[in-house]
């Protein structure tokens, strides 16, 4: 005989009452609203002191923006002449050539002694800390002083890189190295570089931090040691700090403008002219402020450019 067993009824399950669902809602709410307020200020303070000169600079660089501005209150609008007379003006293929140069060899130095002052800080050995905290002395001294400091090193009577050149018999007469058309820029990147150096090496020498030693103890047992230690383990978990490293570096050296002013002004024949030192010439010394709006804006798009189109192969080149 089969017994047959009747389905009990199905288990009711609870509901929220409409109060707890309130309640959830308000406490979502609440939430939201104290995200909200957490973010306020942030967006404001980018919206204040960096959107709107952006948007007020794209602005001036269609206007006739001179000093009758400031009395009258009138900028009359020019679309894109200031633009057409700025890449129309015998300086600016002088002007960019000497920022592209200028942005290589500081970009190239700056990485390059940066990536090896890591390389060897990484190693632990006496005064090691002490010495890489004189290192970032550069970084933390004021610009003015700075490139005095180098004015009188390079200064071509007594100045001491000639006096050392010629004590070792490298040169016979002293080197004009910040009033010739010919060494000036090369000068100007020198300094750029060793004012990068700390900030290179501080950025590379973190990223080294956070590479596991177990890869090199795992390499070591395949033969990775040395130069194959570097291609093969330190480079690929170092390429996402170098992105940030030359990216944040081409976007500064781009916009160099205390180290050449203080140099050299832009001379000797605009030998170390630069789409910076451009921009602050027409602005604050011819006071045409609409053609500086121009070439500051030109240097804001060649900026965005680069960080974009170098982040995204770089981007690429991890994903494969």
């Amino acid at each position: 005989m089969t017994t047959t067993l009747a389905a009990g009824p199905a288990p009711v399950v609870a509901r929220p009452g409409p109060d707890i669902a309130s309640r959830r809602r308000r406490a979502r709410t609440r939430e939201r609203t104290a995200q909200w307020l957490f973010l306020v200020p942030a967006i404001a303070y980018v919206l204040v002191f960096f959107g709107y000169p952006i948007v007020k600079n794209f602005v001036m660089g269609s206007q006739d923006y001179t000093v009758r501005t400031f009395v009258s209150g009138e900028a009359p609008w020019v679309g894109l002449d200031n633009y057409v007379e700025v890449v129309t003006s015998s300086i600016f293929r002088t002007s960019v050539v000497n920022t592209a140069l200028f942005t290589v060899g500081s970009i190239v130095g700056q990485f390059v002694i940066g990536l090896l002052f890591a390389l060897f800080f990484k190693r632990r050995f006496p005064l090691g800390n002490v010495l890489r905290s004189l290192l970032l002395l550069p970084w933390l001294l004021p610009m003015i002083a700075g490139t005095a400091v180098w004015k009188w090193i390079l200064d071509q009577d007594g100045g001491v890189l000639n006096e050392a050149l010629r004590a070792v018999g490298l040169v016979d007469a002293p080197v004009h190295w910040l009033t010739s058309p010919d060494v000036a820029l090369v000068a100007v990147v020198i300094v750029n570089v060793w004012v990068g150096i700390p900030f290179n090496m501080t950025l590379l020498y973190s990223g080294l931090q956070n590479i596991p030693e177990e890869l090199y103890e795992a390499g070591a047992l395949d033969g990775a040691t040395g130069v194959k230690a570097f291609w093969h383990i330190t480079w690929p978990n170092l390429r996402p700090v170098v992105s940030v490293v030359l990216v944040l570096g081409v976007i500064y050296t781009l916009k160099v403008l205390d180290i050449i002013l203080g140099l050299t002004g832009g001379g000797p024949a605009g030998a170390t002219e630069t789409l910076a030192t451009d921009s602050y010439r027409r602005s604050f010394q011819e006071f045409s402020f609409g053609t500086g709006a121009a070439v500051s804006n030109i240097l804001i798009v060649v900026s965005l450019l680069f960080a974009v189109v170098y982040l995204r192969a770089n981007r690429r080149a991890v994903d494969e």
